[in-house]
C-alpha cells in the first residue's frame, strides 16, 4: 500500500511539472503582436514620427517583455530625440535579455560617448570585441571610431570645470 501511494505521489507530481512546462513559450518565441507593433514602430520612425514610435515601441514591450529588438528600437528612438540617457538605459534592458547583443553594445556605447563617458563606452567595445571574436565585427570599428572623435564640443565643456572653480 505505501509503494503504491508513493508511486500515485510521483507520479502526479510528474504530469503538473510536464503541464506547466508545456505551457509555457521558448525564450526565443516573441509574441507576434510585440512583433507586428515592432514593425509598424519602425514605418513611424522611418516617417520622422519619433512619439508615435516611441508610443508602439513601448506598447510592443509590454506586450512582450522578452522583445529585445523592440528594446533595441526604443533605445534608437530615444537617442535620435536627443536621450542619450534613456538610450543607455533601454540598451541595458536589451543586453539584460541578452548580454552578447552587439546592436546594443554598439548603441549604448555611443550613447555613453554623447554623455560623456568615455571610459565606459571603452568597456563596452571590450565586450564588443569579445562578442564579434569569431569574425569581422563592423559595430566595433564603429564605435572604436566614435570613441576616438570623442564626445561632442557641448558634452566636453560641460564636463570640464571652470578655471575659476579650481581656485
Amino acid at each position: 500500500m505505501r509503494v503504491s501511494s508513493v508511486a500515485l505521489a510521483a507520479a502526479l507530481t510528474l504530469v503538473c511539472v510536464s503541464a506547466t512546462l508545456h505551457g509555457q513559450r521558448p525564450d526565443d518565441q516573441i509574441d507576434a503582436r510585440s512583433m507586428a507593433l515592432l514593425a509598424r514602430a519602425r514605418a513611424a520612425q522611418a516617417s520622422g514620427d519619433l512619439q508615435g514610435a516611441t508610443d508602439m515601441l513601448e506598447t510592443a514591450v509590454a506586450v512582450d517583455p522578452r522583445n529585445r529588438v523592440a528594446f533595441d528600437a526604443l533605445a534608437q528612438v530615444a537617442d535620435q530625440s536627443g536621450l542619450p540617457g534613456k538610450a543607455i538605459r533601454l540598451y541595458r534592458e536589451a543586453l539584460l535579455l541578452e548580454p552578447n547583443d552587439v546592436a546594443a553594445l554598439k548603441g549604448q556605447g555611443e550613447a555613453l560617448v554623447r554623455k560623456g563617458a568615455v571610459n565606459r563606452a571603452r568597456d563596452n567595445l571590450a565586450k564588443l570585441r569579445m562578442a564579434c571574436k569569431a569574425g569581422p565585427c563592423p559595430e566595433a570599428a564603429q564605435l572604436a571610431a566614435t570613441i576616438a572623435k570623442g564626445p561632442p564640443v557641448a558634452t566636453a565643456q560641460a564636463t570640464t570645470v571652470p578655471a575659476a572653480a579650481k581656485d
